[in-house]
């Protein structure tokens, strides 16, 4: 979870990427987080890889018994502990989510949405086996991509994003194929089911 997000993509300004979501990316993102609630059971344990600036962390400790959320973007991590400041089901920590600091079979359910697998640049394969390692056994680990079919609705919401200012100009010549690549660095891939299997 480092690169990027950390340093151009923190805080305020992932808040307002989320907040020039068209409709559809709105309905895409609310049926993510909703497909997670119904996963979860009162009183889980949750922790929740990526939590970014703290955006679905207290609808998660609504339904949860407890939530923890992890991110490495310091800003990101500031903004989180202040929207959970008065629920406190919920813990934000600094953490690196492929090297996870917690003990094994820990949590009823791992979730890393918003297609955190590709946004979090790190070796997917080892992100997967230690979000699996601190899950329960008979728990969940929920891993979300975007799907084919959503490619013109994601492209649409990143042109809208490196219009206001919030990525760089979007490389043209190579996105594609449910790649985003901007000309400051940004880089934004899926991974299909296959892939998930392997």
């Amino acid at each position: 979870m480092t690169g990027y997000y950390n340093d151009k993509l923190a805080a305020e300004r992932l808040r307002q990427c989320y907040g020039l979501a068209p409709e559809r990316t709105r309905k895409y993102l609310q049926a993510e987080l909703d497909f997670t609630l119904s996963q979860i059971k009162p009183g889980d344990i949750v922790l929740d890889l990526g939590c970014g600036y703290g955006r679905t962390l207290p609808t998660l400790a609504a339904k949860a018994g407890s939530v923890i959320g992890i991110d490495n973007a310091e800003a990101s991590i500031a903004m989180a502990r202040q929207a959970a400041k008065d629920i406190p089901n919920i813990v934000v920590k600094e953490m690196d989510a492929a090297r996870l600091l917690f003990a094994t079979n820990l949590f009823d359910v791992v979730i890393c949405n918003q297609n955190g697998i590709s946004a979090f640049h790190c070796d997917q394969k080892n992100l997967l086996q230690e979000a699996l390692r601190v899950t329960k056994p008979g728990g969940l680990a929920l891993f979300s991509t975007y799907a084919k079919k959503f490619w013109e609705y994601r492209l649409e919401w990143f042109k809208l994003q490196a219009a206001a200012g919030l990525l760089g100009e979007i490389d043209w010549e190579k996105t594609k194929d449910g790649i985003i690549i901007c000309h400051d660095g940004f880089t934004a891939s899926t991974v299909s089911p296959e892939q998930f299997l392997q």
